[in-house]
């Protein structure tokens, strides 16, 4: 018996076995150190985004700001500020994914809390780390260079002149599915299991990701699509616009995360079709 169950499994084609889903509240996680060690990770990297993001951007608005007869083809450019954001995910995903899951995003973690992937206390915890993370990257970037900072924005995130609300929350979405999608499907363990490179290339189309969603939004909101970013920003440079325009870089990016989440469980992967069939099968 045990042998035909084992040759049944053999040819039943499924080359990979899903995770068990994360229980809603696991308070045991609490008593761990890898928890508190995977806090520490999502808190430094997301300071470590911030610091050189932010610096990226202040930098080349001093290098282009005509005020200062500067040569406006001077710096890095829309593309060089995509590239530092786009970068920095790689390099940070590719670092703390084995040890946090590299999220550095609350968006992400919350995409993945409503896919079962990370349980609520955790996904709490991330994003407090991260929000934390993201006010002392940035605060160092204004201890660094106070005049600077002030001068240049901060690099808060804005609704640029002349685009709506619904312009830009529809901005926030889009480019948040694009990078929890990406993420979804960079960490697929079918893929994982079929393509044995994709795990250590996983952090590449997260960041390609990012990358290319700041082409597209940057000149309409700044391109938040990660809510510590923003609010990290937000908190240190204190200005009334960027406060009136933050619920944007909450709502949109929780919006288009979990517009994700749900495609990718329920349409790619058929997750409520497989449970309607295995209902059936048990009826």
């Amino acid at each position: 018996m045990t042998k035909e169950v084992e040759v049944a499994a053999h040819h039943s084609g499924k080359d990979y076995h899903d995770p068990p889903p994360a229980p809603l509240i696991d308070a045991e996680e609490l008593t761990k150190w890898s928890f508190y060690r995977a806090l520490i990770a999502e808190f430094v990297a997301t300071l470590l985004f911030l610091y050189v993001t932010v610096l990226t951007v202040i930098g080349y608005k001093s290098t282009t700001d005509p005020n200062l007869d500067a040569d406006q083809c001077g710096g890095v450019g829309i593309l060089g500020i995509a590239w530092a954001f786009g970068g920095m995910i790689f390099i940070l995903v590719y670092c703390t994914a084995g040890i946090s899951g590299g999220h550095i995003n609350p968006a992400v973690t919350f995409g993945l809390f409503l896919a079962r992937k990370v349980s609520l206390i955790r996904a709490i915890m991330y994003m407090v780390a991260q929000c934390l993370g993201a006010i002392c990257g940035v605060g160092l970037v204004k201890a660094f260079q106070s005049a600077y900072y002030d001068r240049y924005g901060g690099g808060a995130n804005t609704l640029a002149d002349g685009y709506s609300k619904g312009t830009g929350l529809g901005a926030e979405i889009i480019g948040t599915f694009v990078l929890v999608y990406t993420v979804f499907s960079a960490t697929d363990p079918k893929r994982n299991a079929r393509d044995s490179h994709v795990p250590v290339l996983a952090p590449l189309p997260i960041g390609f990701a990012v990358f290319m969603v700041h082409l597209a939004t940057i000149p309409i909101t700044g391109t938040g699509i990660n809510p510590a970013r923003s609010f990290g920003a937000a908190v240190i440079y204190n200005d009334a616009k960027a406060w009136d325009d933050h619920w944007l870089f909450w709502v949109g990016p929780f919006l288009g995360a979990a517009a994700a989440a749900f495609y990718h469980q329920f349409v790619i992967r058929a997750a409520a079709a497989k449970a309607l069939g295995s209902f059936r099968s048990n009826a």
